[in-house]
């Protein structure tokens, strides 16, 4: 059995919400042995001490609305059309950026291909690849028309579309039992509109009752997880109308709408991407969308509403998280932790509240919360030894020079080392 490991000297900023402590953590195996709330060390013979010289130790941070196989490229074609071969070994490089950059759980919202997010979560489990905890999502679902439909009347080839078309209950039956065949953790339906596709806004609403209906039957039948894009009032309410438990975007609500979410908090998840939404109106000029062309898109419209509507959410207690639609040319991939930034300057989060969002309530919609997302005696090592203190900073987290060390189930994803430009650099030895 490897020797344990003793952080020393460092502030614990544990998840909970609980103010940052002085004190040590000791990693036993793939758990947290101890955790003691002093500056005196643990003692602990023949562990390997990581002395912090003062740095925050917190848990591992949750993406909620992870997109793996999206290339940072600026359309949807873009993504779609790399060849598969490619596309795999794009999947696998992505999961080791998160990780390093401090992500240690994410939830697939989503893959470019049908079983792209199937093999790369389980290469990350087999080990064959590093890579954060991954629940594995379908393709999106969509209808012909809507958001994901790329096909043409020229080339009518299923597998040129970045979703998957399905017309009718039956149809949608068929799909989804597909995808559960290949072992998905989620099935993701467009259920709304989006600004992205020109005849498909975001405020509109795709599916019927009965194709909703039919794949959630055989997702509870499978013991799955159903997650909704959806925008709109509409998609929202007939998410929820059908036990969907992650909901992305979630920018046009109503009062009927905000009071079902406040129903269903214990059960639901928001995940809202609002980053994307800022980028397009003020970031994609480079790929031809300026601040003109983004607000007659309708993201102005969208942005305006979509804080409104979270902010609703958050004063109500639903749970909103970080993450959504990077690995576009204009949100490319590892910039992730801006959302908890977002959070605070947009949303009404305190950085405390947004530092939770990302780990208490990640190793909830990881459905682990009893093991995951804080730093509690018995709970998984997933720990991040960050340079700095995140409350005072939030973007420190998304600086990958700040991130000193990176540990997933006990093991380190980055190790640590003696950084010299750090004022007091950490020490590193064997306890007596």
């Amino acid at each position: 059995m490897d020797a344990p490991i003793l952080f020393t000297n460092v502030r614990i900023l544990d998840g909970t919400g609980t103010m940052p402590y002085a004190g040590s953590v000791l990693v036993q195996g793939r758990r947290i042995a101890a955790v003691g709330r002093s500056t005196a060390p643990i003692a602990t013979a023949g562990a390997t001490v990581i002395d912090g010289a003062g740095a925050t130790l917190m848990p591992g941070m949750c993406e909620a609305h992870t997109h793996f196989s999206w290339n940072d490229a600026a359309t949807l074609a873009g993504i779609q059309t790399m060849p598969l071969e490619e596309h795999v070994l794009w999947c696998a490089k992505v999961a080791r950026r998160y990780l390093e950059a401090g992500f240690t759980s994410c939830v697939g919202a989503a893959c470019a291909k049908p079983r792209l997010d199937v093999v790369i979560r389980n290469a990350i489990n087999a080990g064959q690849i590093p890579g954060p905890r991954y629940l594995a999502a379908s393709q999106e679902i969509t209808v012909p028309g809507g958001l994901g439909d790329e096909t043409l009347p020229h080339l009518p080839f299923p597998e040129f579309s970045f979703g998957v078309n399905v017309n009718g209950a039956d149809d949608m039956r068929k799909v989804v039992r597909m995808f559960l065949k290949y072992g998905v953790d989620s099935i993701k339906l467009n259920l709304s509109g989006d600004n992205f596709v020109p005849d498909a806004p975001a405020d509109t609403a795709w599916m019927t009752d009965a194709e909703v209906a039919a794949a959630m039957e055989e997702v509870r039948m499978r013991g799955k997880r159903g997650t909704a894009h959806a925008r709109s009032a509409a998609s929202i309410k007939q998410a929820l109308r059908h036990g969907m438990e992650v909901i992305y975007h979630a920018s046009f609500t109503d009062e009927h709408t905000l009071d079902m979410l406040e129903a269903a908090r214990e059960r639901i998840f928001v995940a809202p991407g609002i980053a994307i939404l800022y980028a397009m109106l003020h970031e994609a000029g480079p790929w031809g969308i300026t601040h003109d062309k983004a607000v007659a898109m309708g993201y102005q419209v969208e942005w305006d509403a979509a804080l409104e509507s979270l902010r609703a959410m958050h004063k109500r207690g639903v749970r909103v998280l970080p993450g959504g639609d990077y690995g576009f040319a204009f949100t490319p991939h590892c910039q992730n932790a801006r959302d908890l930034e977002f959070f605070v300057k947009y949303l009404g989060f305190t950085p405390m509240e947004a530092i939770r969002s990302a780990t208490l309530y990640g190793g909830q919609i990881m459905k682990r919360g009893h093991e995951l997302g804080r730093i509690e005696q018995g709970c998984l090592a997933d720990l991040l030894l960050v340079d700095g203190d995140p409350l005072a900073n939030l973007s420190i987290l998304r600086d990958p020079q700040r991130m000193l060390a990176v540990m997933k189930d006990g093991a380190f994803a980055k190790s640590p080392e003696i950084a010299s430009r750090r004022s007091v650099a950490p020490v590193y030895g064997r306890a007596a």
